[in-house]
């Protein structure tokens, strides 16, 4: 026991005492939030840019019909030819020329969009619809029917979301939940894939060096491996401790600098929605900041601690069985296959059924758990499922030391030879 502590707190203050490991600790958090501030400040640019485009008309009819916004001023080229307003947009560097041909009653209306670059679907949709609406009104109008009478009796219809309960979401709840579960899983996957690495890349330097065979003659390879993979933990658990005590400080400071209080989400929905002019937004904070993140951070460290365990006792096999991480690459694969499974299985089913049969026995496997049980909590998960996925997972995880135990015993002593699958399944029977 005592050689196990020790073998901890070499491989963790070899960690944390890295210069590296200590400006990444520190400088992660605000290269994050920087490319957060980055993004929101570029899609604000992109959101207040004004595209100009012309409308050539030779029906006459839909000209008046596309309205400036925003966004977006419409110049009507229609008294032109095709040709000449084509020039002049192309001289002037507009966005682009929209050319509506004659209609004939009955008739598919021709368009035609002239531009540099091909515009967004948001653009054709909205070219789309203006046009259609004002056909659909001719038309209506040619059939002696009223449409003040049809605008009168137009009716608004808005489904207002909330569980048996009484609690309420938006429509996005479940992008919301999918966001941050999806961040949660995709965090803990390259967790898993770091710092397993940085066993493996351990395993390999002390067996390339020969020190392997120095501290193998005083301790037992179990407890060797053992101490790698624990103290490679606690190092990366006390790196995400950093990040989100850094993390928590930054989003009290933003709230505090722009006037967010953290504490709304506490107010009843009916007086949140008395106070802001456009419920479904305001709903949609509502549902960001009632998210269960003490669940989703609890359950992040538990899966972080069975999903690094489970990982990293193979990378320090694979370490040992090797002589160089160039001949790793032909083991690699089928350690990332389920992790890259986890990913896709949560983003394409959990987002659409996170209580179906297939995000449920993905839950529970040991090998995706980790990071599809997190996508699936803020959802809301039975305890009982939980419980399993995480008894699965421990005793998966003293079957795999076990078994990797076996491969270290005889693979940190073997030099000289690239190792095949065939050579693993024999070391195991040693």
């Amino acid at each position: 026991m005592r050689n196990l502590r020790l073998i901890i707190n070499r491989e963790y203050l070899a960690r944390v005492r890295n210069r590296t490991f200590i400006v990444m600790t520190f400088l992660s958090p605000l290269i994050f939030v920087g490319m957060i501030l980055l993004i929101a400040y570029l899609s604000m640019l992109n959101s207040t840019e004004q595209k100009i485009i012309g409308i050539h008309d030779e029906s006459g009819m839909f000209a008046a019909e596309f309205k400036d916004a925003e966004q977006v001023q419409y110049l009507d080229y229609s008294d032109k030819s095709l040709e000449v307003a084509r020039k002049e947009v192309l001289d002037n560097e507009y966005f682009g020329l929209i050319h509506i041909a004659n209609v004939a009653p009955g008739e598919k209306a021709r368009i035609q969009f002239f531009g540099k670059d091909a515009p967004g679907f948001g653009t054709i949709e909205n070219i789309e619809k203006t046009i259609s609406d004002k056909l659909t009104r001719e038309q209506l109008i040619s059939k002696g029917i009223d449409m003040s009478e049809i605008d009168k009796a137009r009716a608004e219809v808005s489904v207002d979301i909330q569980n048996f309960a009484g609690e309420r979401s938006s429509k996005m709840s479940n992008y919301i939940k999918m966001f941050f579960g999806g961040a949660a899983g995709y965090l803990l996957m390259m967790f898993i894939i770091i710092y397993g690495n940085m066993v493996m890349r351990s395993v390999i330097e002390e067996k390339t060096n020969r020190i392997i065979e120095i501290i193998v003659s005083s301790v037992r390879p179990f407890e060797l491996l053992l101490g790698k993979v624990l103290g490679t933990s606690l190092a990366g658990i006390t790196q995400f401790s950093v990040w989100v005590i850094l993390g928590t400080v930054l989003l009290f400071s933003i709230s505090s600098f722009l006037g967010i209080d953290p504490l709304a989400a506490q107010m009843p929905a009916s007086t949140m929605v008395n106070e802001v002019a456009k419920p479904e937004i305001n709903q949609l904070v509502i549902d960001i900041l009632n998210l269960p993140y003490a669940s989703l951070l609890g359950f992040f460290v538990i899966y972080f601690i069975g999903g690094y365990f489970l990982y990293s006792a193979i990378y320090a096999a694979i370490g040992a069985a090797v002589d160089s991480e160039t001949d790793t690459q032909q083991f690699m694969f089928p350690i990332i296959l389920p992790l890259i499974l986890g990913i896709y299985v949560g983003f394409f089913s959990v987002v659409e059924n996170p209580h179906g049969t297939v995000s449920t026995i993905f839950s529970l496997v040991p090998l995706t758990s980790p990071i599809v049980m997190l996508m699936r909590i803020p959802f809301g998960v039975p305890w009982w499922e939980i419980v399993t996925s995480i008894l699965l997972l421990i005793v998966t995880n003293f079957g795999v030391l076990w078994l990797s135990a076996k491969i270290y015993r005889v693979g940190i002593l073997m030099y000289g030879k690239k190792p095949t699958y065939k050579e693993l399944y024999k070391w195991l029977k040693y």
